[in-house]
């Protein structure tokens, strides 16, 4: 069956003209002539790509691109603008609302029938089995302050350590994100180097080159150091890196910020679990309980979040019970009071992980990455175990043994 393109245009000379471009390369063609109808039909129809011009009397192109992407059903269709304004603005406009790519008039058939192709071919290669993917690991709280960096830093390095396998950790914390410094690594590249890259554009080898490395085998995509480029990170562009990512690596760890912007969305979206970091606070717990919410309304299942209670301070904190009861959910993961390591850790950009491997702190750590590890890997001993995997084994014995003699 041929593929089929819903084309958006008030112009019916542009109808006419691209439609028939768009036939004589195979395609099938739909066309609407006004945004709202565009959205009205989109979900009949069932495009594989929509060709959408910008200027329309109703709904412009920038506003019907946004609303498609809305919709969970479309966010990934592929949308591509045409437009007789090809500024940079314009184009930053388009990207911004979530288009794939631009078009100029007046149109070029050769082109048009390459971006198209393109466009197409790129959406069924996202179209991989979840098992070939990287398990992704999104750590997140709604307050700061709380541990999120620190807890995502560890697992990644943890993860690392314990498997010898390809970790990536993604700092989208994109304001402020410190996942760099807190592995000690410069960050000469980051999201900057990908902002003014159109989305369609990016690839996996341009990603290679902007992660750096870290010792433990992490592999950092670093927020950026200037704010101003900030909005030219949309939800589309991270959700086209976190794709090729998932694709060459065997684990993602995302450092997320503190609310549910686009970049936030969509790492919550790519997720496999989530860490929903709470310290022992009314704010926190309250922060917490919104965010509890919020998955639940975009239809995340309990079992993908797992609560971690970081006690941020050694006295007069909120009982334990006391804040499952308030969440309706226990906590997985219990980190202690632990002031002085933690913030060691970020002064010397060695997280606890490693610089107290064969401490109470860095075992916990190791187990955590042993939690959130891939089944298969669990189930089983590795043909090379690590020095992480063998300290995480010789601990579990020690439990069973103990477990034993309490029995008798």
């Amino acid at each position: 069956m041929n593929q089929r393109i819903l084309q958006v245009d008030d112009d019916p000379m542009m109808l006419v003209y691209v439609g028939r471009i768009l036939r004589t390369a195979g395609y099938e063609v739909v066309t609407a002539t006004k945004g709202s109808e565009a959205l009205e039909r989109l979900e009949s129809l069932h495009p594989d790509l929509v060709l959408l011009d910008v200027l329309m009397p109703d709904l412009d192109g920038y506003e019907v691109c946004r609303r498609i992407r809305r919709q969970p059903a479309f966010a990934r269709l592929p949308i591509l603008m045409l437009t007789g304004h090809n500024t940079l603005t314009e184009r930053i406009k388009g990207f911004e609302a979530g288009a794939d790519n631009y078009l100029s008039k007046p149109v070029n058939p050769e082109e048009l029938q390459v971006l198209v192709k393109v466009l197409l071919q790129r959406q069924q290669m996202t179209l991989i089995a979840p098992k070939e993917l990287a398990r992704t690991i999104a750590v997140f709280s709604l307050r700061g302050g709380v541990g999120v960096s620190s807890v995502a830093v560890n697992l990644s390095a943890g993860l690392a350590l314990l498997w010898n396998e390809r970790v990536a950790l993604v700092d989208l914390a994109l304001a402020n994100g410190q996942a760099a410094l807190m592995l000690d690594v410069p960050p000469r590249n980051t999201w900057a180097d990908l902002a003014h890259v159109p989305t369609e554009e990016i690839d996996a080898a341009m990603i290679d080159l902007v992660m750096q490395n870290h010792s433990s085998g992490v592999r950092v995509l670093a927020a950026p150091s200037r704010l101003e480029l900030n909005e030219l990170i949309t939800g589309a562009k991270v959700s086209q890196v976190l794709n090729l990512l998932k694709a060459t690596y065997c684990y993602l760890v995302l450092d997320l910020p503190h609310d549910f912007n686009e970049p936030s969305l969509a790492g919550l979206d790519s997720a496999d679990q989530i860490i929903l970091v709470v310290a022992p606070e009314l704010a926190s717990v309250r922060a917490a309980s919104s965010a509890l919410k919020v998955f639940a309304s975009l239809n995340y299942p309990d079992e993908r979040i797992k609560l971690c209670l970081n006690w941020t301070f050694e006295r007069n904190g909120l009982a334990r019970k006391e804040i499952e009861s308030s969440l309706g959910q226990a906590f997985d993961i219990i980190l202690p009071f632990a002031p002085d390591h933690f913030i060691n850790a970020i002064n010397t950009g060695v997280p606890p992980v490693i610089s107290m491997a064969k401490g109470p702190l860095g075992a916990l750590f190791e187990d955590v990455a042993f939690m959130f590890s891939r089944e298969e890997q669990r189930s089983q001993r590795p043909e090379n175990p690590s020095a992480a995997w063998q300290r995480l084994a010789q601990r579990a014995r020690a439990a069973r043994r103990n477990t034993l003699a309490n029995a008798t």
